[in-house]
């Protein structure tokens, strides 16, 4: 019982450290303790001390979490004499909307988001059914609105973002408990991130929430279309009994949507059908869950093909491309893969320092897999496919290969260690020069290196069809096109559409 407890500490520690984006050594500073002494608690090879957890609760601001998790470790009362906190709010940094961590108090028994686009402004309301579960009462809730206008793109949202704040006046933020208005007063003000809490009380009134109660709290804000990224994330941070999201877009623009589920172990598409409706001069998209797990996020990605006004493609990051005239490669610029002659394609990726860049890792994933919808919506590959992040402009060591079976393989930091003596010559073709393919030799069996989230070292094996499109993804990632790889004085051939 211990074991899992401490576990479960390890977890909180984890996940409160990514959510406010703290490396061990940033936290050792923090609390005056030495960053190998974090690694050893996280690693399960040292038991915290109390102080270190009051320490570390009170710098990550996790409103006891922490001290009630260590407590279960312990098997003792907690300690905790503050009244806890519900935290909710936007997924991640990069996000556009959805929900954040929160104490284990509450039970969530139906999250609901809606994200309204009218042409010009982008409207999110988020209602929440939560139901305090603990012994104490909740006076308070956090909530965090995250913009990111270039997601992906950490150096471009920053320069975007310090010249053009997300400003309170733009937000109108409202907010109601059931039929109360909530004061608010605000927790941190940056320039892409707002976190406000939320009091349980009124002009007139307060109204905490106790032990056994439900309440439902609705908040709504806006955000122009000029500082809104394609995407709406949400987080499941605590028990989730059904999670719902509803996006309206106007008709005219003739928008696409998908979703992607990611996880500490999966990467995928979601597993239920986003519905389709069209109402009136707008189309509607809505999905939904049942009990999602714990820590997955859950990531809706839409493209507008068409708007009738204008007779333009829109990119993926919401501007338009009117260079886009039908051929592959054109096409594959317009959904935002990096194409040959770009720089980041020659030179070696910058590998990830893990699990202190945990939440980098995570980003860079989830665009990976939003890149690999968007080239799937666009063609099919009946042998496999994979991509890079320096395809998509990102300068890091990690690619996604999808099988043909659609399995999702995430590969953060590769290196192959062994080969096999046996290899043979295949036609290869490449997203970032789609118009023509070229015959390389590879083995026919890999052995490569690779990490996971938490810096775990893996070992696996790929044959044959998998091993090629491992062994180009990574020949990506040192900056090595497969022109390389061609024998002396072969060239690539032109090839169709149809051929691909």
């Amino acid at each position: 019982m211990e074991a899992r407890a401490s576990n479960d500490f390890i977890v909180e520690l984890r996940r409160w450290r990514e959510r406010r984006r703290v490396s061990k050594n940033a936290l050792g500073r923090m609390v005056d303790y030495e960053p190998s002494y974090i690694s050893k608690v996280e690693s399960g090879a040292e038991k915290p001390s109390s102080t270190f957890v009051e320490r570390v609760d009170e710098a990550l601001r996790a409103g006891g979490a922490l001290r009630r998790a260590f407590a279960a470790v312990t098997q003792q009362p907690s300690v905790l004499t503050v009244q806890p906190a519900l935290e909710a709010g936007s997924t991640d940094a990069d996000s556009a909307g959805g929900e954040g961590a929160a104490d284990g108090a509450i039970i969530v028994e139906r999250d609901r988001a809606q994200l309204h686009f009218d042409g010009l402004n982008y409207t999110a309301t988020i209602t929440r059914h939560i139901r305090n579960q603990g012994d104490q009462p909740i006076n308070r809730h956090l909530i965090r609105i995250s913009v990111d206008r270039f997601p992906g793109n950490t150096e471009r949202s920053d320069q975007f973002y310090r010249a053009t704040p997300l400003l309170w006046e733009e937000l109108d933020l409202r907010v109601r408990c059931g039929p109360d208005e909530m004061k608010w007063e605000v927790l941190s003000d940056r320039d892409a991130i707002k976190e406000i809490w939320l009091r349980f009380e009124s002009e007139d009134a307060r109204f905490p929430l106790y032990p056994g109660e439900m309440a439902v709290i609705e908040y709504s804000y806006k955000v122009p279309a000029s500082k809104w990224g394609p995407w709406f994330q949400r987080a499941i941070r605590l028990p989730t009994e059904r999670l719902e999201v509803q996006l309206s877009f106007p008709a005219r623009l003739a928008p696409a949507v998908w979703g992607i589920e990611t996880s500490t172990s999966r990467m995928a598409p979601f597993q239920t059908a986003i519905d389709r409706r069209i109402i009136g001069d707008t189309i509607q998209f809505d999905w939904s869950t049942a009990n999602p797990p714990l820590h997955a996020r859950f990531r809706l990605e839409w493209r507008f093909q068409l708007d009738s006004e204008v007779g333009a493609v829109e990119t993926p990051l919401g501007g338009h491309d009117r260079s886009v005239q039908g051929s592959s490669v054109d096409i594959m610029r317009s959904i935002g893969i990096v194409q040959e002659g770009d720089d980041i394609l020659t030179r070696p990726a910058k590998p990830f320092v893990l699990p202190d860049e945990i939440e980098d890792a995570r980003r860079v994933l989830a665009e990976l897999a939003s890149a690999t919808e968007r080239v799937l919506h666009r063609h099919s590959f009946v042998t496999g496919m994979g991509i890079a992040a320096p395809q998509i402009g990102i300068d890091r060591a990690v690619a996604i290969v999808r099988t043909p079976g659609q399995e999702a393989i995430s590969l953060i930091n590769p290196r192959i260690v062994e080969t096999s003596p046996d290899d043979d010559d295949q036609y290869e073709g490449c997203l970032s020069f789609f118009d023509v393919r070229g015959i390389v030799r590879r083995p026919l069996s890999i052995t490569v290196e690779h990490f996971d989230l938490y810096a775990n070292r893996l070992i696996t094996v790929f044959e044959r069809g998998i091993a090629r499109l491992v062994g180009h993804e990574i020949d990506h990632l040192h900056g090595i096109l497969y022109r390389q790889r061609m024998p002396e004085g072969a060239t690539p051939i032109p090839t169709t559409e149809d051929q691909i």
